[in-house]
């Protein structure tokens, strides 16, 4: 399904074939990325859990985003509210409006399911873009503090800041 069309910007559904694609231009440009994080949202997506998007630019995938319309895990699982996951446009196309596009059909695709949308957003400077747009784009910490590998973090408890690492954040659509 076609969510989105300009001419040089299309949002629609992940097929498999976009996974590989995706993934050898994340390692190219040095990520660590792995074919099974798609293969999973598109798995997810398959079992009519989840709606995984990819961006293109020019008819090549160049971003992507998923949604689970009623998320078990994170600061909000299991109140029926969706998650916005793994959220990401390659280096050399930022700038263009591809991932403002990509958050817009996520959030339209979420409202139809409740009126909050929640994501997780890593804590290292890797994730500096995604923290500024989410805080102007209106979602606010849960109030939770950082969670770590799936869970809380308590006070004083040592943690790694790499990936696992993050704060929840939402929003009132």
């Amino acid at each position: 399904m076609v969510y989105f069309s300009n001419g040089q910007i299309t949002i629609r559904n992940m097929e498999y074939k976009d996974a590989q694609v995706i993934v050898d231009a994340e390692t190219e440009q040095g990520w660590d990325a792995s074919i099974e994080k798609y293969q999973k949202r598109l798995e997810d997506q398959r079992f009519g859990n989840a709606i995984s998007l990819v961006a293109e630019y020019f008819e090549k995938p160049v971003g992507y985003i998923n949604i689970y319309p009623n998320s078990t895990w994170g600061a909000f699982g299991g109140k029926g509210y969706p998650e916005i996951v793994d959220f990401g446009v390659l280096e050399k196309y930022r700038n263009r409006g591809i991932g403002t596009i990509l958050m817009d059909i996520a959030e339209q695709i979420a409202a139809a399911y409740a009126d909050i949308v929640y994501l997780g957003v890593g804590l290292h400077s890797g994730y500096g873009s995604a923290q500024r747009m989410y805080v102007k784009r209106g979602y606010i910490p849960d109030g939770s503090g950082v969670w770590y590998q799936d869970k809380i973090c308590k006070i004083y408890e040592e943690c790694k800041n790499d990936d696992d690492l993050v704060l929840y954040l939402s929003k009132k659509l």
